[in-house]
């Protein structure tokens, strides 16, 4: 995962353009993705997909030729969708133009003007600080054009067609946390499952403008679950924000946090591309899972969101919550007791006997009858769980023993 992380990183992306194709290309050297352009000028519902950006070089050079700010250095400093320039500017005329951080005057800020055309570059404090009045030579050899909005998807197809959708946003230029860890975490996931029961879609598109896109393209009735994953490599500890109709998947996603040092937020119409899955319109149950939240921390948007910020170590630890979550998800069913008048005799069907010598026997004999009591239709072997106390795996064992058995029916 930290490699595909570095690999990515140098990328300079946006929501629209080559780095973003770019970005998809090496993702499907792992995975099959499915690319989808859709042309400048489509709507989708109450937006219109943008020009496209492309840029191959920018830069201020002072009077003796030396580039003071250089996009060649980091992708970071020319404020994103920025429109073509070649100028002679003093200090004083480029100011307005001018994007720095004074909190943090190390640091260089990421910064976008997708749907207003302007231009701009991004530097920090320190630079700024030691540039005289000029003149400057000024630079962005970028275009704006008609073009396309390009995104990705893999589903890995299951045994029933209900389907969890994890997306992860591609617009960013050289943030390691805040894109490339989530879609490093995703593209782990998904070459992990095998035959699995739901059907799984991962969706690599631009934040905002590409979920909004692939909404509009798709129907959504199969979407039963779904997180968005962003933020998967720093080393603050998880936070989970739940959907905002309440569904299964905030149910499952804190109980395999419960263990765990975490934090787990109320649904906001504000943050990743879990609000537009949330659309009132929509209202699919999809939650959002990071580490830090967005915003909440120094690094944030900033030169400082690099590859030393993120840890390998993290990032397996974000992928095992996820693949808890779909270990969890995968077995979480309704059953009905087919023997409820009493409780039936275990004994002589072997299920007391299979336990024996093992160390969780008790734990397992508790859980069936735990199973056989509450299995009445309407409650998951989630909710058992959680009201039993006991590990959501020795329920679903012990569901499995039951039904082998004859004793309980899934319910459809």
């Amino acid at each position: 995962m930290y490699a595909l992380v570095e690999r990515l990183y140098p990328i300079c992306r946006s929501i629209t353009g080559d780095g973003v194709r770019r970005t998809l290309e090496i993702i499907g050297e792992s995975i099959p993705l499915e690319v989808h352009e859709v042309p400048t000028g489509t709507q989708v519902l109450d937006w219109t997909i943008p020009k496209e950006w492309n840029i191959r070089d920018a830069y201020l050079k002072d009077a003796s030729g030396n580039r003071v700010v250089d996009f060649g250095a980091s992708n970071l400093h020319v404020l994103g969708y920025s429109v073509p320039v070649s100028a002679t500017m003093s200090l004083e005329e480029l100011r307005p133009h001018l994007h720095t951080l004074p909190d943090q005057p190390s640091l260089v800020p990421y910064r976008t003007s997708y749907y207003a055309e302007t231009w701009g570059f991004c530097l920090s404090e320190e630079t700024l600080a030691g540039m005289d009045e000029g003149p400057y030579e000024v630079l962005i050899d970028s275009t704006l054009e008609d073009g396309h909005l390009t995104y990705g998807e893999y589903v890995v197809p299951g045994q029933v067609p209900d389907e969890v959708i994890i997306s992860c946003h591609t617009c960013h230029p050289s943030l390691a946390n805040d894109n490339l860890a989530g879609i490093a975490v995703a593209v782990e996931l998904a070459k992990s499952l095998v035959d699995p029961w739901y059907t799984y879609r991962f969706l690599f598109a631009p934040g905002t403008i590409g979920s909004i896109t692939w909404l509009a393209r798709n129907q959504t009735d199969r979407i039963k679950h779904g997180w968005t994953l962003a933020c998967a490599g720093d080393r603050g500890s998880l936070t989970y924000k739940r959907s905002r109709r309440g569904s299964e998947i905030d149910q499952v996603a804190a109980h395999v946090l419960k263990d765990r040092e975490h934090t787990i937020l109320d649904f906001t119409p504000y943050g990743y591309d879990e609000r537009q899955f949330c659309s009132p319109g929509f209202n699919l149950g999809v939650g959002s899972l990071t580490r830090t939240t967005y915003a909440g921390y120094p690094e944030y948007h900033t030169s400082a969101d690099n590859l030393e910020f993120v840890s390998s170590e993290a990032m397996a630890d974000t992928l095992a919550v996820c693949r808890e979550i779909v270990q969890v998800l995968e077995r979480n069913r309704r059953y009905v007791n087919l023997s409820p008048y009493g409780e039936p005799q275990l004994g002589k069907r072997g299920l007391y006997g299979s336990l024996g010598g093992r160390s969780d026997t008790k734990q397992l004999q508790m859980a069936m009858l735990w199973v056989l009591n509450l299995s009445d239709g309407d409650h998951t072997l989630l909710d058992i769980a959680e009201r039993a106390g006991l590990p959501f795996g020795a329920m679903a064992e012990a569901a499995q023993a039951l039904h082998d058995a004859g004793l309980l029916k899934e319910m459809a």
